[in-house]
């Protein structure tokens, strides 16, 4: 499916004319919808400099943060669909925020998805000095404790906070979240003692990693996560639990095609490539390589999924 994909994108490459073609022709903006410094900006850069080395202009990223991503996710279905405004998007914007919150976009409607950069798990961490050291350890001694603990996250609604909540329902764990502005914060009252669980991916640890300040117990995905092979999964105590989140870019709906292909060739041709997929394995997230046609199937799988568990957990928009 892959070589007929990349058939397909080479003829229309080869028979578009016009501005389409010359696409970019001028520098192109990657709207992230969070701050500085977290798994999103990360990525958005490291893409950003491989797009530029490719086309030879300009792909600048610009942050854009409030309401969990909404107001750039917005700023994006609203912008010129010439494809030089383009979102990094996340899962979060397109599958969760719009169940939990009341938005003014359509993530379906509002956009043509094009390619997943990659994806990444979350790992349920503790402060090293905490007593339990394996997850069974942790379900039972706070299982003893119900109402005793908390757990840090990035705000209500957040992956953060939704990728603990479904590991401590599925445990019969009752723990209360406390938000925070980003998960640095949250990190300091880990290991300050104040909350005693924090759900993060590898590339929000990496600053923790060699330090023993911190303990892995498990990651949300299917199986271990190739870069921390080390740490069991979930999934290896409750089978089925997934909670793996995405980055990857969306534009807005209207974009002509021939651009998103465009797009979508070079990213797919960077994730085949060695040196770049190293980078992202390098910060502890995994490459992927996924047409706009299988991204499109996967983001309506995952919206029905996400809608169950969201309203499972109480957190649909009011």
């Amino acid at each position: 499916m892959l070589a007929r994909f990349l058939a397909v994108l080479i003829a229309a490459a080869v028979t578009t004319t016009g501005a389409n073609a010359a696409w970019p022709e001028r520098p192109v903006t990657l709207i992230v919808p969070f701050a500085a410094g977290g798994i999103t900006d990360t990525l958005a850069r490291i893409t950003a400099a491989r797009l530029q080395a490719s086309f030879g202009q300009a792909f600048i990223v610009e942050n854009q943060t409030g309401a969990a991503g909404s107001i750039a996710t917005e700023h994006v279905a609203r912008a010129e669909p010439d494809g030089y405004t383009l979102l990094f998007s996340t899962l979060t914007q397109i599958a969760v925020v719009p169940l939990t919150n009341k938005v003014a976009y359509d993530p379906i409607k509002d956009f043509k998805p094009v390619s997943i950069i990659a994806t990444s798990p979350f790992v349920l961490t503790t402060d090293a000095d905490f007593p339990a050291r394996t997850l069974a350890e942790f379900i039972s001694y706070v299982k003893a404790r119900p109402g005793q603990f908390t757990y840090g996250s990035a705000g209500a609604g957040s992956l953060s906070h939704i990728s603990a909540a479904v590991f401590l329902k599925r445990a019969g764990l009752d723990m209360t979240m406390v938000p925070y502005r980003g998960l640095a914060p949250a990190f300091d009252d880990l290991l300050g003692g104040s909350v005693q669980l924090v759900s993060a991916t590898p590339v929000e640890l990496q600053p923790f990693l060699h330090s023993e300040k911190v303990r892995l117990l498990a990651s949300s995905g299917a199986t271990r996560s190739a870069s921390l092979p080390d740490v069991p999964a979930v999934a290896e105590t409750f089978p089925g639990h997934e909670v793996v989140t995405w980055n990857g870019i969306h534009a807005p709906a209207q974009t002509p095609q021939a651009v998103i292909d465009t797009l979508a060739r070079a990213i797919m041709a960077a994730e085949q490539d060695k040196d770049f997929a190293a980078r992202l394995q390098q910060i502890g997230v995994d490459p992927a390589v996924v047409t706009p046609d299988q991204f499109e199937k996967r983001i309506a799988a995952e919206t029905d999924y996400w809608h169950k568990i969201v309203a499972e957990l109480g957190l649909q928009a009011q």
